[in-house]
């Protein structure tokens, strides 16, 4: 328990290699079977997590709803107007109207809510994802995650690919078997 507790106190205090950061983590099983698809979150200033949850639920205490992120897009802290005082702000803002919402796996979902706090904030988008709008959506940031995201791990990489890989083959090699 007590391991338990430490753990959560550091994960609540954040990670700064974190700070400013779109956090992303598998939806199982739907990654399983559609790799770009994943969790989203949105990091504080001090790398704390936060993420809608669902209907009327934003964690913002560092613990994503599927785990641990297991890849982070960092947004040019420069760029916002502000700085870090109007993206915490966002983020905040952001979170608190989540937290009125209901939880649309379609339509107003995790990537809605990061989509949110970044066009509150100003957060320009980049190029080419700013040919079709200068507003963020939860199609621009599933692309723009899978493309441009670093993986915070190998195991995390593996997490994304290997059960989609996995499915593959045994779809591909038992049909060229026979």
């Amino acid at each position: 328990k007590l391991f338990i507790r430490i753990v959560e106190r550091m994960t609540a205090q954040g990670n700064e290699d974190l700070a400013y950061t779109i956090l992303w983590s598998p939806l199982p099983p739907i990654t399983w079977l559609v790799p770009f698809i994943g969790h989203l979150g949105i990091a504080t200033s001090s790398g704390v997590a936060c993420d809608f949850q669902g209907s009327y639920y934003v964690s913002d205490r560092g613990r994503m709803a599927f785990g641990e992120p297991t890849r982070a897009l960092m947004i040019n802290i420069d760029q916002i107007p502000g700085g870090a005082q109007t993206w915490d702000e966002m983020v905040r803002e952001a979170n608190n109207l989540y937290s009125t919402r209901v939880h649309n796996i379609v339509a107003d979902n995790c990537h809605s809510h990061v989509a949110c706090a970044l066009n509150k904030m100003q957060a320009p988008m980049p190029i080419p994802f700013s040919i079709c709008g200068q507003s963020w959506d939860m199609v621009k940031l599933c692309f723009l995650v899978f493309f441009k995201a670093r993986f915070l791990s190998f195991s995390g990489f593996m997490k994304q690919f290997a059960p989609f890989l996995i499915l593959m083959c045994l779809i591909i090699v038992p049909s060229r078997l026979f």
